[in-house]
């Protein structure tokens, strides 16, 4: 019979395509990782992995290996949580939550202030969102849940539609050029700030190329919160999510009007992976946030 620390082990270098991720995640050494995937490959007979660009690849035998251990794994970590109770007003807990700036700016505040009355005592370390490596975060364990755009890059995380993002454009409340509304050749004729794709919203700039458009970038930033000031004080235009764009326009900094051309919504997801690490403290997370979310983000 397998030792359950060896298949704790397979299992997290299954899910994290790396001997050192399933490490991180499982917080021993990455020579103790290395020496529970020897010895497996020697009980199993096989090699279960093999090196690549992309991560370590399972071969035939593992993935069939995994559909048992995972289903396994889950049943006892399950059975093991519903013995244990996480009580909120006395935990203190960490929990490490993956936000955009434009997530800090409209979920942030109301999130801390309703954590400070259920749960005073826990601690939220707050990380900027990665595109790029969410997914490895989520399986790391890393981070506990992850509220952004959607990320197809994401495997087997759950995930849960928060809201959907209407785009339009924020300027200057005394643009000399543009009145009430914006036309096209208005828009296509201004020169614009863009927010860095890796924020994960391009879908504007995805929008204008399939449609033979090209607007002139003046200035590339890599966050929302230099927005504001940037657009009260210029002549440029900024398109970006209705919610972000009405507290702009609340504290002075502009006026919004409708994009002459459709842009599909952007989708706002909430990520995470409650079956790893502490279910019942992620469990309890994120379901404050799939449920308390949607409301704390209303601008």
């Amino acid at each position: 019979m397998f030792d359950l620390n060896l298949v704790r082990v397979f299992t997290a270098i299954y899910e994290t395509r790396s001997v050192s991720g399933a490490a991180n995640r499982l917080f021993i050494t990455q020579p103790s990782a290395s020496y529970a995937l020897a010895k497996l490959r020697n009980e199993t007979n096989d090699e279960l992995f093999k090196r690549s660009r992309s991560g370590m690849e399972p071969t035939s035998t593992a993935v069939q290996l995994y559909k048992v251990f995972k289903r396994s794994l889950t049943g006892i970590d399950k059975a093991v949580a519903e013995t244990r109770t996480f009580s909120p007003e006395t935990s203190r807990h960490k929990f490490r939550l993956a936000l955009s700036d434009l997530g800090e700016l409209l979920l942030l505040p109301k999130l801390v202030a309703w954590l400070r009355q259920v749960a005073p005592n826990i601690q939220l370390e707050v990380l900027p969102v990665d595109m790029e490596r969410l997914d490895e975060w989520l399986l790391t364990g890393r981070i506990d849940a992850a509220l952004c755009s959607r990320n197809e890059s994401v495997s087997s995380a759950q995930r849960e539609l928060m809201l959907y993002e209407r785009y339009v454009c924020l300027l200057n409340i005394q643009h000399p050029r543009i009145g009430e509304t914006l036309s096209l050749e208005e828009y296509l004729d201004a020169q614009h700030v863009i927010v860095s794709a890796t924020s994960g919203h391009h879908i504007v700039e995805d929008r204008l190329k399939e449609s033979g458009f090209e607007r002139e970038i003046a200035v590339e930033v890599p966050h929302f919160a230099a927005l504001g000031e940037l657009i009260a004080s210029s002549e440029l235009l900024v398109t970006l999510p209705s919610s972000a764009a009405k507290i702009y326009a609340r504290r002075g900094n502009g006026r919004i009007l409708e994009l002459p051309f459709q842009v599909p919504n952007q989708e706002v997801f909430l990520y995470g992976h409650t079956e790893i690490g502490d279910i019942t403290a992620k469990t309890w997370f994120y379901d404050v946030l799939r449920i308390a979310g949607p409301t704390m983000i209303e601008p």
